[in-house]
């Protein structure tokens, strides 16, 4: 796979950004091509850990089948300009985690897709004021990046999806979580 040219930019929106963000190929396997220090210290994982593989490595064994499904639906058409969903991941470490993982694509001005934007927030052992504050965060980030990825002729697809509920999706992943922690986790 020949590693896809990253504006400038983007590079540097991503080092400078308050949450956790990957960018990732939109070919073959969807590697990762670009990670941030908000997601090394989310995960544990430094760059040669994840850099060229696909981001699936941070589910290791866990179903997730609701997540893949809805992660695929979004992956495999272009009915959805975005997708959000908890998926439970798991750190570099061992330690499991709820991941409200967000997924756009990025676009250059011929409709291609060039990258899978994504990002990563441990809803697991967060409060649901702290959501907000990732939702607000997120969206701002959503935002800025626009004009930076404007100027380089790509475009991000979709916008922010509201939580109907964050104390329930939070209440959601603590028993998720529980679950993971149990003595029949092996």
């Amino acid at each position: 796979m020949q590693e896809p040219s990253i504006p400038f930019e983007l590079r540097n929106y991503f080092e400078h950004s308050n949450i956790a963000l990957a960018l990732a190929a939109a070919e073959e396997d969807n590697p990762l091509v670009l990670v941030n220090e908000k997601f090394r210290s989310l995960t544990g994982y430094a760059d040669e850990d994840v850099i060229g593989r696909n981001c699936r490595l941070l589910q290791k064994d866990a179903d997730n089948s609701e997540a893949r499904r809805r992660i695929h639906a979004f992956l495999e058409g272009d009915a959805q300009a975005s997708v959000r969903t908890p998926i439970i991941n798991f750190r570099k470490n061992g330690e499991p985690f709820v991941n409200l993982l967000y997924m756009s694509k990025l676009r250059d001005r011929s409709g291609r897709v060039r990258f899978l934007f994504a990002s990563q927030y441990d809803v697991s052992r967060s409060h649901p004021e702290r959501l907000a504050e990732y939702d607000a965060e997120l969206a701002k980030t959503l935002s800025r990046m626009s004009p930076v990825l404007s100027e380089n002729g790509i475009v991000i697809e979709g916008t922010l999806m509201a939580i109907a509920n964050a104390a329930s999706m939070i209440a959601q992943a603590k028993v998720t979580l529980s679950d993971l922690d149990g003595p029949d986790l092996a």
